[in-house]
């Protein structure tokens, strides 16, 4: 936005010290008038004299000690308005001077370079907590930005694939049409199926990064009992058993969001499972100040290396995976993201008999938890 040129910062902070000064000493001289000089005569006296042995003793009106005193008050005044602009110039730049390091810093990530660093020596103080707070938001936007190259770059690998294997498919059928059978149109329709479940995974990943959402108060364990119940024919149909089960847990949050929390957690355990005989354990709790909610699923050991990288995007186990219903390698990381925007987090374990054990800690809603009503619970059989 353009702006008329005016004085700089630096030269308003200069002219202030110099108005305090010169006030101050105007102030003083109004002090010596109005509590001292008043009460000297108008004209000056003499007391003994007239024949005396003594001389008489002369005594100065008011006029003569002002004639005295004004010169050395104006030369001092002087003196204080020179001083006043010398020192509040030199003050003021080095008062001044953290400012032009972090505005040094904003136009250079301005530019797109995220990686400089103010780091302001000295004490603690006003402009040193704005200096490191800067610091801290280049530091989280240059990890941000890291992350979203990252997953960029990932998301266009994922979709490149099934796009190039529908290419050749097509090509195959356009070159020869009497190979398009319908094993063919399955194999394509399962690709795009694919490719329609990854980009909508990442617009939910995107939504729940971008979008603000409204805070009701709700109770995890209902949220839990609803996505097992739309799950249920998934996890039968893959020889799972599904049991939720704990207490009220209140927090505060969005439905939706909190409910694809859910449904995500629920859908990889049942997924990442053994081939038969499975089973998935869903239960919540209510602590003082956070809710938690943990989902754990049988399966194949699990590196404690491995279990780290689950929640990166795209990141998939090494555990079975039922064919059908593999995923795109989003769901722990959607997960992780809907937590930390409601304040909480996702902590993933390896199970000591094999699976995975997926905790999410949430802040509490503040309400008491409930009478001797609160316990309940519910286990879907396979």
């Amino acid at each position: 936005m353009a702006r008329a040129p005016g004085l700089s910062a630096r030269a308003k902070l200069t002219l202030s010290y110099v108005g305090l000064v010169v006030v101050a000493g105007l102030a003083i001289i109004a002090v010596v008038w109005v509590f001292l000089l008043r009460y000297v005569p108008d004209s000056a006296i003499t007391v003994g004299g007239n024949g005396a042995p003594e001389p008489g003793r002369f005594i100065p009106g008011r006029s003569d000690l002002w004639d005295a005193f004004a010169p050395k008050a104006g030369l001092m005044l002087l003196a204080l308005l020179v001083l006043g602009l010398v020192g509040g110039w030199l003050l003021a730049g080095r008062m001044l001077a953290p400012l032009h390091r972090i505005a040094d810093a904003t136009r250079k990530a301005g530019a797109g370079s995220l990686s400089h660093r103010i780091e302001l020596p000295g004490r603690d103080d006003e402009l040193r907590e704005l200096a490191d707070a800067f610091d801290g938001m280049l530091e989280r936007l240059e990890a941000h930005v890291a992350e979203q190259q990252r997953f960029a770059a990932n998301a266009s690998h994922e979709l490149r694939t099934p796009l190039a294997i529908t290419q050749t498919l097509l090509e195959v059928a356009r070159t020869d049409p009497s190979r398009l059978t319908p094993a063919l149109v399955d194999t394509l329709y399962d690709i795009n199926a694919r490719a329609i479940a990854l980009t909508e995974a990442m617009l939910v990943l995107s939504r729940a990064e971008r979008e603000p959402f409204a805070h009701e108060i709700l109770d995890i364990s209902l949220i839990a009992e609803e996505a097992a119940e739309q799950l249920l024919p998934l996890a039968e149909k893959n020889a799972v058993a599904l049991d939720v089960s704990g207490e009220v847990a209140l927090t505060v949050g969005s439905p939706s969001l909190l409910q694809q929390l859910m449904s995500n957690l629920i859908h990889n355990a049942v997924v990442h499972n053994l081939a038969e005989g499975g089973s998935v354990w869903v239960a919540t709790a209510q602590r003082a100040d956070t809710v938690i909610l943990t989902v754990q699923n049988t399966g194949d050991v699990l590196d404690p290396t491995t279990v780290e990288t689950l929640a990166e995007p795209f990141q998939r186990g090494t555990q079975r995976v039922h064919s059908d219903q593999a995923g795109v390698g989003l769901g722990l990381a959607i997960v992780a993201r809907i937590a930390q925007v409601h304040g909480g987090s996702l902590r993933l374990a390896p199970r000591a008999g094999g699976g995975l054990q997926a905790s999410v800690i949430l802040p509490a809603a503040g309400y008491p938890q409930a009478g001797d009503d609160a316990q309940r619970g519910s286990t879907l059989a396979r």
